[in-house]
């Protein structure tokens, strides 16, 4: 809260205690009001507000203060990858500040590379920063649902509009129809004869719930604390008078906002993350033990010493050697680490959710789309989620012919729109008496109206009234009754009609004692008549007769009263709402009722008259109201069972109603025994082994959930291995979805707090929708290990070239700049366009991968290392063949005039000024003449041509080797390249930036390369084309080896069913 107390604790504490030792809803009114020492006609004195408000502060929520800039700016380099990537930049700086005491433009290009690197840490630390910063916004959504203003009762006096965060506990808030509710309360007294509140956000409840200031139990869950009101909830019918007990964080909607806090403090990295934390480890030390092997090869050419009687003396070192092969260790560090692979995941990932959006599946978090890929169990809210959160009735039951004889009509439609569904097997052409009195009671006897948004119907008023008003619209009306002249175009134009024909007179409310409404009107013949429509049972009970089909009415007998009973039996053991419908012609006081100046007005003021009002009723028929589940639902958790991924329902429903919609929509079976499968979540809390519950297969239920359930279930899934996916749309919601691995809130249901705890949100609120985003993630994760793959093979080619070059002790054939600018440009689209790769066709009904799957199995390691010591093999040899030989596979290499040396010279060319008669001619590269002053300057300055082939047959191996991950174990042959044309154009785009480079002078020179002649180009493609003929051996193997593991795998399995 806003205040705090002077140690710096939150004087919330003394609030949270105070609700422990007195619990006001299972307390009558008269102990509340005496326990916080105020009175109901007078309210709170002012010198007891200040008290108050110094113990309990500011009815308001915590401001949470996040971390400071900085510090988000520092996490984003408690990265491994992103470490090595910063020691490395530090380095490379230091050798280019000692390099550029010496001038020269090579002082000026040792810039270009830790540069570079420092420009993308920092692009990573921005979208980095810019992602966490928006992680709390949740908690100010909550916020929004708190109300602003209340009307209080203080020193005796009432005040409207006071601003709710001047709210105290012991205050008295008056309550009336649309307020919001400003904190938690007890309920005093009712104003109305009844009072219903809408707090489906906050406890999952899908109809609104009747309250009263009736004590509940001392162990009662939110759901049952039917004297309690919670902030946030809207009032929907009726008005009371209420005790402030709890503000501002002591509120239900407060713990939630902790909860969401803390969920927020322990996110989890997903998957991917935590397989490249590892990868970045692993790098490290291999990367350290190669440099260290490195470095022990090399001490030979910096550190020299004489033996003397079997002892090392006179020993010389030299800097200058020491510091160009550290400049080689620093260039192994450069070529072992993917520069490029968190831009290429971003990007990937950022396209996954473009196509997702197309999917009606919007992502919030870029991370998500992976962790979608490797989801097994969606834990799923029922109400909005699974279900519209729009009441519609589902059966009508008319009487028939005779009083024992009933007639039932199947009603289709699950929204609000009049048009969705229509009567089956109904006489529309020809509406009865029955019927049309039916039609009547339904249309007037309600205070619902429904408003089109849009394309949506949304209802303004109780759920229930406006699922009637929707049967009436498609029940019709009689052809004698209607208007022809008049052609509505309202949404409810039967209703109105209804409502025109019977002007409402006077209403007796509904309460939970008799648990019915009647309203009084005026038929067009001008006679009164009682309409009346309530639980069956009690209309059933204050009914003498029946209205028969044809309108006549006989007594109601034992017989029909069953059958009837019978009906309503079935009926609600299909999980259905039921109401009955009766009317009474003969009102005697209320015969000539006009309104409220008539004598019997007064009997109307008091509740307790309107039982026997309401009696000697005649019955007419009942419907089956229920929340339906979304046509699609079905098929998606077919879809979920086929691709192994468990549903698990939780929702603060009535458990019968849960029970009988998750048979409905297929989480259990039809005749599957759910003992121990469907629980409420006091039942779960109480189990012994909660993790063996949760361990079953198939789908679970739990009912009667709070936000604390929720959380740990949430919990104990992921603490067992699982990667959950949470949907849901209420605030109840929120701090599950806050802690699930993804959480998924529903678009346009859904509370803004739950959209903002998100990690997706679904456009459409359809739940098939997070299936077609599950398909899309596994192939998406799919196409990252393919260009993951295709990255690090291509760095191990690198550092096999580095290592090769140090241990057989030619000149360094490439230079760090020259591998990064390969790593980061040349590399960077075709491992973009590999994320394009086609979907498999059976991506899912495979199982979900375990979220530990390395990314890289033992078999595509072995095979990566023998492309990579291929590319090493091919990068250093063909610098060798330029320095050794005129000609290669009959491609002549002499025409530039080059000397050729031998490969021992090569391999010493460090003695090369105590060589005699060693005298290289000039050559020339392109247009260039290379002129050498010095005649060791040929292994130097004079490798330019060399290591531009070296280059280049680096860039087309990798380039070819892209055409290899277009799959992990499929020949080219049976995914050729234009099945990805993506793919095609990046290597085109890869080809032309290298050619850029190497033609335009400018660029050249940075890079410390010269233009090639074509026979040139013709041994680089020589040497780089057999890459692929490789890797299709090596898959060849590879899908032999699946086989042969599928057989033993079927044997096995064979062997155990025997």
């Amino acid at each position: 809260m806003g205040k705090k107390d002077e140690d710096g604790s939150n004087g919330q504490q003394s609030v949270v205690e105070k609700s422990v030792v007195f619990p006001t809803w299972a307390k009558d009114t008269t102990e509340c009001q005496s326990e916080f020492g105020v009175s109901v006609d007078a309210g709170l004195s002012s010198s007891q507000v200040v008290q108050q408000r110094e113990i309990h502060g500011w009815n308001e929520l915590d401001k949470h203060s996040g971390p400071s800039i900085w510090q988000l700016v520092l996490e984003q380099f408690n990265d491994t990858l992103v470490r090595i990537l910063l020691f490395a930049a530090v380095v490379s700086f230091i050798l280019a500040w000692y390099d550029g005491d010496e001038g020269g433009e090579m002082g000026i290009t040792a810039f270009v590379e830790p540069l570079v690197i420092f420009l993308i840490l920092i692009l990573n630390a921005i979208v980095g920063v810019w992602q966490e910063n928006n992680a709390e916004k949740a908690l100010e959504a909550l916020k929004e649902i708190q109300s602003e203003h209340a009307t209080v009762k203080r020193d005796g006096e009432v005040i409207h509009a006071l601003p709710s965060r001047d709210l105290v506990p012991g205050d008295i808030v008056e309550l009336r129809v649309g307020d919001k509710v400003p904190a938690d309360m007890r309920v005093l007294s009712l104003v109305s004869s009844t009072v219903r509140m809408e707090q489906a956000s906050l406890t999952g409840e899908s109809e609104a719930v009747n309250k009263t200031h009736q004590k509940a139990n001392l162990d009662a869950d939110i759901q049952g604390k039917t004297c309690m009101v919670f902030a946030g909830t809207t009032v929907v019918n009726g008005s009371c008078v209420c005790l402030v007990t709890q503000t501002g964080m002591s509120t239900e909607i407060g713990r939630v906002h902790t909860q969401i806090h803390e969920a927020s403090q322990n996110e989890d990295e997903t998957p991917l993350k935590k397989k490249l934390n590892e990868f970045g480890e692993a790098l490290t030390m291999i990367i350290g033990v190669i440099c260290a092997l490195v470095w022990l090869i090399n001490v030979k050419y910096f550190l020299t010493w004489e033996y003397k009687n079997g002892w090392p003396t006179n020993f010389v070192f030299s800097f200058e050697k020491c510091t160009y092969y550290f400049e080689i260790a620093v260039a192994l560090a450069v070529a072992a680490i993917p520069e490029g692979l968190p831009a290429v995941i971003t990007t990937c990932l950022a396209l996954g959710t473009r196509k997702m959006a197309q999917k009606n599946a919007l992502v919030r978090k870029l991370p998500s789309v992976e962790t979608l890929g490797c989801t097994t169990v969606i834990c799923s809210d029922k109400t909005g989620t699974l279900t519209t959160n729009q009441m519609s009735v589902a059966k009508l039951v008319a009487i028939g012919h005779r009083s024992d004889e009933i007639r039932c009509f199947k009603v289709d439609g699950s929204t609000y729109d009049p048009s969705n569904g229509n009567i089956r097997d109904f006489p529309s052409d020809k509406i009865d008496a029955n019927l049309q009195m039916i039609a009547k009671i339904a249309a007037v006897c309600n205070d619902s109206t429904i408003t089109k948004f849009g394309s949506k119907f949304l209802a303004n008023g109780m759920p229930t009234e406006a699922a009637l008003k929707v049967l009436v619209e498609k029940m019709g009306i009689p052809g004698e009754l209607n208007k022809p002249s008049e052609k509505s175009a309202a949404i409810l134009g039967c209703c109105k009609r209804w409502n025109e024909l019977s002007e409402r007179l006077g209403t007796l409310e509904f309460d939970r004692m008799r648990k019915s409404m009647g309203v009084i009107a005026k038929s067009n013949s001008g006679s009164n008549i009682l309409l009346v429509k309530g639980a069956v049972e009690n209309i059933l009970d204050r009914s003498s007769h029946v209205q028969l089909l044809d309108g006549s009415v006989v007594p109601l007998d034992i017989k029909s009263k069953n059958l009837i009973s019978d009906t309503l039996h079935d009926m609600s053991s299909s999980a259905l709402r039921c109401l009955g419908f009766a009317y009474k012609e003969h009102l005697s006081e209320f015969a000539t009722y006009d309104g409220e100046y008539h004598p019997a007005h007064k009997m109307l003021l008091d509740p307790s008259n309107y039982a026997s009002i309401e009696s000697g009723l005649i019955f007419t028929g009942l419907v089956g109201l229920r929340d339906p589940p979304r046509e699609e639902v079905h098929s998606a958790i077919a879809d979920c069972r086929e691709a192994g991924i468990r549903v698990i329902v939780i929702t603060g429903d009535n458990k019968n109603t849960a029970e009988s919609i998750c048979r409905e929509i297929g989480v259990f079976k039809s005749d599957e025994d759910i003992t121990k499968k469907s629980f409420t979540g006091k039942e779960f809390m109480l189990l012994n082994d909660k993790k063996m519950c949760l361990r079953q297969s198939g789908g679970l239920l739990f009912s009667r959930a709070e936000p604390i359930h929720k959380q740990e279930i949430v919990k104990l899934l992921k603490e067992d291995g699982e990667v959950v996916a949470m949907t849901g749309d209420g605030v109840n919601d929120a701090p599950a979805l806050k802690l699930a691995d993804i959480g998924i809130a529903m678009g346009i249901s859904g509370t803004e707090v739950a959209k903002e705890a998100s990690d997706m949100v679904l456009a459409d609120d359809n739940f098939s929708t997070i299936v077609a985003a599950v398909g899309e993630g596994r192939s998406i994760y799919n196409n990252m290990k393919a260009f993951i793959r295709y990255m690090i093979s291509s760095n191990i080619g690198e550092v096999a070239c580095i290592f090769m070059t140090a241990a057989l002790g030619i000149p360094e054939g490439l230079i760090p700049v020259q591998l990064l600018w390969v790593n980061l440009v040349t590399d960077g689209p075709p491992a973009t366009a590999l994320g394009f790769n086609p979907p498999e066709k059976d991506v899912m009904k495979k199982p979900p991968r375990k979220s530990d799957d390395s990314l890289i199995s033992p078999w595509i390691l072995f095979r990566y290392l023998v492309i990579g010591l291929y590319v090493g093999i091919a990068t250093v040899g063909v610098f060798v063949i330029w320095y050794t030989s005129g000609s290669f596979l009959g491609i002549d290499l002499s025409s530039d005039g080059h000397t050729l040396v031998s490969y021992t010279q090569l391999s010493h060319w460090d003695q090369c000024p105590s060589w005699s008669g060693f005298n290289p001619s000039n050559f020339t590269a392109g247009e260039r003449v290379v002129s050498l002053s010095d005649p060791c300057d040929y292994f130097k300055a004079g490798k330019v041509k060399a290591t531009t082939l070296s280059l280049s047959v680096l860039v087309a191996i990798e380039m070819f080797n892209s055409l290899n991950a277009l799959s992990e174990d499929g020949s080219l042959l049976s995914m050729p390249p234009w099945a990805n044309p993506w793919l095609l154009i990046a290597m085109s785009t890869s080809f032309g930036l290298h050619f850029m480079i190497l033609y335009v002078p400018f660029l050249a020179e940075i890079f410390g390369i010269v233009p090639l002649s074509l026979n040139e180009w013709l041994l680089v493609l020589a040497v780089a084309l057999p890459v692929i003929l490789i890797d299709e051996v090596l898959k060849f193997v590879g899908r032999c080896r699946n086989a042969s593991s599928i057989r033993r795998l079927s044997e096995k399995k064979k062997h155990k069913e025997e």
